[in-house]
Parts: structure tokens; sequence; C-alpha cells
């Protein structure tokens, strides 16, 4: 059986995203820049999904900008509230330690330019709290940034609750919500959010395309200079068919919302409880407030690579944290701000299911996996030195 669980890393293309793309590969080819019959059918295909999009989220169509995905959203969004911060003599910025690096990179870089970032801790139940913002916020405070949800650990973060406070203090506040589109209800203006990224490959949508919701009036910094595409704030001819299936995929997945986030909580539950049975180890994130199909662990006495390859040889693909750091030999900044140590976070799991996941394939997973962990810790020389009492259990 062949059991795919990395939908955190990228999902399946759906039929109809697939669908909604194939005409503007052949017959719709036009430049929606130009002015001919062809090129305007391509505008109007690039109308209609900036309305479907703003539609799932809850705004005008004016306040979305497509970008190629949620990295560049979120470092328009960023670079953007920074630059208009500065010109107003604030260069204090507020985000989590648990971030995406596309948005703790960003941050790095704006550290180098002088300005100060607090990020907030999130060891207390792996997650942040609106009043750690609150307490946070300074005169000089440009903007707070945070996830809506965490990529790794699956912690829902109270978005509407910290945009209450943000909107209250007149700082404006941006959310990366690329694990949170299409899998949980988001309306940006209920939730007072200004700004926000999304990914059409986390729900079922193409590679190499995503949108930045701003809130009209909110001045935004190009990153892209070139031409007047995306009312003049991303240059670069519009990728019409990516933005199409990714329109076509965020609205069926809004559309059956209701029904799919049900379902595949409960076997996100059944992998949790069954996995929770192997001795020493400790399930991460926030157990009420998380992602439907996120299941993530630490397994004292084990090497997270290993039990990744040794999954993939049974069937089971899986990840050990981000996909953008899969390269990495660190262990995951998420696990180290959640407070693992280094040796338990080294052995860590992620699996993302999503509604195309079934139970047969949960049954499957709840059996290789304690039998893979086991097989490791059998050849492991920690997990002799723990059972012998040369070392303390952590877990």
């Amino acid at each position: 059986m062949q059991v795919y669980a990395d939908n955190a890393a990228t999902t399946k293309m759906s039929q109809t995203a697939i669908r909604a793309m194939l005409p503007y590969f052949d017959n719709i080819y036009g430049n929606p820049s130009s002015l001919h019959s062809v090129g305007q059918r391509a505008k109007e295909a690039l109308d209609a999904a900036r309305e479907t999009v703003a539609g799932c989220l809850g705004c005008d169509p004016r306040e979305i900008i497509f970008t190629s995905g949620g990295s560049e959203a979120d470092n328009q969004a960023i670079i953007s509230a920074a630059r208009y911060g500065e010109k107003h003599g604030k260069k204090h910025i507020i985000t989590t330690a648990f971030e995406h690096h596309a948005v703790l990179h960003t941050l790095k870089k704006l550290e180098k330019e002088g300005f100060e970032v607090t990020y907030l801790d999130v060891r207390e139940g792996h997650n942040v709290k609106a009043q750690q913002v609150k307490d946070a916020i300074r005169p000089d405070t440009c903007l707070v940034t945070t996830m809506y949800a965490n990529n790794e650990i699956g912690s829902v973060l109270p978005i509407a609750e910290i945009g209450a406070i943000c909107r209250e203090a007149g700082v404006p506040f941006h959310t990366d919500a690329v694990q949170a589109a299409g899998h949980l209800h988001i309306h940006v203006k209920e939730q007072n959010i200004d700004m926000l990224s999304l990914s059409g490959h986390k729900f079922h949508g193409p590679k190499g395309v995503g949108a930045l919701y701003v809130r009209r009036g909110f001045p935004l910094v190009n990153l892209i200079e070139g031409g007047a595409q995306e009312r003049g704030k991303r240059a670069g001819t519009e990728n019409i068919p990516g933005i199409c299936g990714m329109a076509a995929a965020l609205k069926e997945s809004c559309d059956h919302i209701d029904e799919n986030m049900p379902r595949v909580a409960a076997m996100r539950d059944r992998l949790i409880e069954g996995l929770s049975q192997i001795p020493h180890c400790a399930l991460n994130g926030d157990r009420v407030n998380r992602l439907p199909g996120n299941v993530s662990f630490c397994f004292e006495g084990i090497e997270g690579e290993s039990l990744l390859l040794l999954l993939d040889q049974k069937g089971v693909c899986a990840s050990s944290g981000s996909a953008c750091t899969s390269g990495s030999l660190d262990p995951s900044h998420v696990l180290l701000a959640i407070g693992r140590v280094h040796d338990v976070a080294h052995g860590s799991l992620r699996l993302s299911l999503s509604e195309y996941n079934t139970d047969a394939e949960i049954d499957h997973i709840l059996k290789v996996v304690p039998e893979v962990v086991q097989y490791l810790r059998n050849m492991s020389p920690v997990w002799r030195d723990l059972q012998t009492g040369k070392r303390q259990y952590i877990l």
C-alpha cells in the first residue's frame, strides 16, 4: 500500500484544478495585458479568478495580488510594512519563534538594517496567546506578523483575537496562512487581517502560484519591477493557467470545508491516539487548536531521517518537518522553539493528511510506524544507553 501523508509539503492537484487550467494552455493563451480579443479573453479569466479568491477570503477582488507563491507574498507583505513604518519612525516588528523561514529570514535581513524584532515565546502549549501580542506592542511597532497555523506542528493561532488587538492599537497585522487556506474558515474582514499570504499547492492547486491579500489603502512596496501588472504592484505577465487552477482549487476546498474538516480531523485523532501508545514519545503542537490533518511526534532514541527512509520502503510518505529545510542537518527550529532538546528534536515525524486519505491508510500507518520505531531503537546505541540507565529518558 502506498500512503501519501506529506500534504503539508504539497498536495495532489485536484481534477477540478487541472480542468480549470487546461483551456489556458491552448485555446485561451493570450497575454491579459493585450488589447486584442485573444488577450481580453485571458483578462476575463484573470478577473474571474481574482473574484473567486476574494470570495473565499471575504474581501474585495481589488485587494488580491497574485504572486509566485507564499514565500513571495510573505516577503512583500513584511517589507512593505517595514518600509512604511520606517518612514514614520517605527522600526519594531512582532512575530513568533516558530514562523516559516520565508518570514524569519526576511526579518533577519531587516534586523541588519536596524529594525528590532520581538520573537514571541511558543513553549507554553506550543502556541501563542493573544495577550503576548498585546503585551509586546510598543509605540514604535510597525507590524505584527504571525502564521495562521504552524506548518510543522499544526498549532492554529488565535488569529481573530490577535487581529482585534492589532486593529485597536493601529498596528498592521499580516498572517502567513499558507497552511490554513482551504483547510480552515478564513474571513479577513471579520478577523481584522490587513495582509494574508497563501500558496496554491497546499490545497490541491498548482505549484508556483500564490496570492497576497492586502487591505485596500495599505501601501505595498514592489519586489519585482518591470510592468503594470497587478495594478502596478507585481510586474510580470500573469500565470493565467496557474492562477485559474489555484482559484478553482481554493473554491472547491472552501465549498467542502465543513465536510472535509471533521473527516480529516477524525483520521488525525486516530493517528494521535495510536502513536501515543509508543513508549517515550511526545506529541508536538497544540492538542486542541490544531490543523485537521497535522500529526507531529518526537520519538526518543531514533534519528528522523532513518525513520523516513524506512517508512518510505513500507509505502508511507512522510516528513520530519518543513520540506523547505529538509536538506539541513540541524534540528527543526520549530521543535527547538517549543522546547524540544536537540536529541529529541532529531527523532521527529510529521504526518499530514488530506481528504484524499482513507481509514485503510491510517490502519497501515498505525501498523508500520511502531514497527519501524522499534527496529531503529533496537539498533541504536543511544536507546541501549537509555534502557541500561547510562542515560536518562527525556520523554
